[in-house]
Protein backbone atom coordinates (compact mmCIF):
# COMPACT_ATOMS: atom_id res chain seq x y z
CA UNK A 1 0.00 0.00 0.00
CA UNK A 2 1.25 3.39 -0.70
CA UNK A 3 0.08 6.77 0.11
CA UNK A 4 -0.37 9.90 -2.59
CA UNK A 5 -0.53 13.58 -2.39
CA UNK A 6 -3.64 14.53 -4.75
CA UNK A 7 -4.76 17.96 -5.65
CA UNK A 8 -8.41 18.23 -7.18
CA UNK A 9 -10.33 20.96 -8.55
CA UNK A 10 -14.67 20.43 -7.79
CA UNK A 11 -17.41 22.48 -9.19
CA UNK A 12 -19.55 23.42 -6.56
CA UNK A 13 -22.34 23.90 -9.08
CA UNK A 14 -22.41 20.48 -10.61
CA UNK A 15 -22.05 18.68 -7.32
CA UNK A 16 -25.74 16.83 -7.61
CA UNK A 17 -25.58 15.80 -3.68
CA UNK A 18 -23.29 17.24 -0.93
CA UNK A 19 -20.29 19.04 -1.07
CA UNK A 20 -18.57 16.17 1.19
CA UNK A 21 -19.66 13.37 -1.21
CA UNK A 22 -18.53 14.99 -4.30
CA UNK A 23 -14.88 15.68 -2.78
CA UNK A 24 -15.04 11.98 -1.79
CA UNK A 25 -16.03 10.71 -5.36
CA UNK A 26 -13.67 12.41 -6.89
CA UNK A 27 -10.90 11.44 -4.86
CA UNK A 28 -12.09 7.94 -4.80
CA UNK A 29 -10.68 8.39 -8.73
CA UNK A 30 -7.36 8.45 -6.96
CA UNK A 31 -8.14 5.97 -4.16
CA UNK A 32 -8.79 5.45 -0.77
CA UNK A 33 -8.85 8.92 0.80
CA UNK A 34 -7.69 8.86 4.24
CA UNK A 35 -7.87 12.63 4.87
CA UNK A 36 -8.89 15.80 2.51
CA UNK A 37 -9.08 19.67 2.98
CA UNK A 38 -10.82 22.34 0.76
CA UNK A 39 -7.91 24.67 0.78
CA UNK A 40 -9.24 27.66 -1.34
CA UNK A 41 -12.55 28.81 -2.74
CA UNK A 42 -12.87 30.22 -6.09
CA UNK A 43 -16.33 32.23 -5.81
CA UNK A 44 -16.21 33.76 -9.56
CA UNK A 45 -15.86 30.12 -11.49
CA UNK A 46 -18.13 28.49 -8.18
CA UNK A 47 -15.27 26.16 -7.98
CA UNK A 48 -13.15 24.58 -4.15
CA UNK A 49 -9.50 23.10 -4.74
CA UNK A 50 -9.06 20.59 -2.44
CA UNK A 51 -5.42 18.59 -1.00
CA UNK A 52 -5.94 14.93 -0.24
CA UNK A 53 -3.67 12.47 0.78
CA UNK A 54 -5.12 8.84 -0.32
CA UNK A 55 -4.08 5.07 -0.64
CA UNK A 56 -3.60 2.75 -3.61
CA UNK A 57 -2.77 -0.67 -3.26
CA UNK A 58 -3.96 -3.81 -1.40
CA UNK A 59 -4.03 -4.16 1.98
CA UNK A 60 -3.43 -8.14 2.38
CA UNK A 61 0.19 -7.71 2.56
CA UNK A 62 -0.09 -5.58 6.18
CA UNK A 63 1.07 -7.75 9.09
CA UNK A 64 -1.97 -8.78 11.41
Amino acid sequence: MTTHFVTAEIDLNSAESSVIEAVNTELAKHGEPLRWAITSVDADRQTAQVEAVVTVGSVQNLPK
